[in-house]
């Protein structure tokens, strides 16, 4: 390593704690041997092809339109990733593009528009994917444990429309609680900031030769913008899920428990 960047061998070494892993969950018989060794080599070849794609999106003579199109094609995987997450759900993908792509236009408005980070490529598509990708992991698991929710507890949420509540009053605490599931992670990241850990925009800054003042501004607007990206997807797509499962005539589509 030199002048903060990694170079092959030091890649090549961080892969001995991967090691490490793959031979404690053989042991216990985890059966994850197999799936750390695949997202590995995904990364790996993912991060590779996207570190030759950014080359020419970084490229300040490049227009600014490549881009966007890179953004809505991070907005069109996460919504297809969140609707493979809860396949159960009809529609889910219309659901979650929505959900992500107020997440993008909300967030990056609000960086951008309010002044925070200049608007140029090579700012655009790294502010955006972090947005879009925290806010992705909130929304599959608030669509998973709303569908997981409602088949769980059914037999409740059964009786409240017996009792003449509409599917949303019915489920309301069902959804509540895959709600606070969904966004309680990054509330408690965003609370553990620079005590429990330093997130991955601010040790950059620092490898890169920034001032630990400026790294930690940066890394707390962003944070906030995470934080709030997260809300949105998680509510949307939460209850989302519950309009997509709602039938025409006001009932709940039963969905095998898992």
């Amino acid at each position: 390593m030199s002048d903060g960047v990694v170079g092959w061998g030091a890649l090549a070494a961080s892969l001995v704690f991967v090691a490490a892993s793959v031979a404690i969950v053989g042991r216990q018989h985890l059966g994850l041997g197999r799936p750390i060794l695949v997202a590995v080599a995904r990364s790996l070849v993912q991060m590779a092809v996207v570190g030759l794609a950014l080359v020419p999106i970084v490229d300040p003579d490049t227009p600014l339109v490549w881009s966007w199109l890179w953004v809505a094609g991070i907005v069109a995987f996460a919504a297809v990733t969140v609707a493979r997450r809860a396949p159960a759900v009809p529609g889910l993908v219309w659901v979650a593009a929505g959900a992500m792509g107020l997440v993008a236009i909300t967030g990056v408005g609000t960086i951008y528009g309010l002044g925070i980070f200049p608007l140029e490529g090579r700012t655009l598509v790294p502010v955006a994917g972090m947005v879009v990708g925290n806010s992705m992991k909130a929304a599959v698991v608030g669509a998973s444990r709303v569908a997981e929710s409602l088949a769980e507890q059914r037999a409740e949420v059964e009786a409240g429309l017996a009792l003449g509540l509409t599917p949303r009053a019915a489920s309301r605490r069902v959804v509540r609680s895959a709600l606070h599931t969904a966004i309680s992670p990054q509330v408690e990241q965003t609370a553990g900031l620079g005590v429990v850990f330093l997130p991955g925009a601010m040790t950059g800054l620092i490898l890169a030769g920034a001032s630990p003042a400026d790294a930690v501004r940066t890394q707390l607007a962003l944070m906030y913008v995470i934080l709030a990206g997260v809300v949105i997807a998680a509510t949307v797509t939460g209850l989302g899920t519950l309009a997509r499962l709602t039938t025409a005539d006001q009932t709940i589509l039963r969905l095998e428990r898992r």
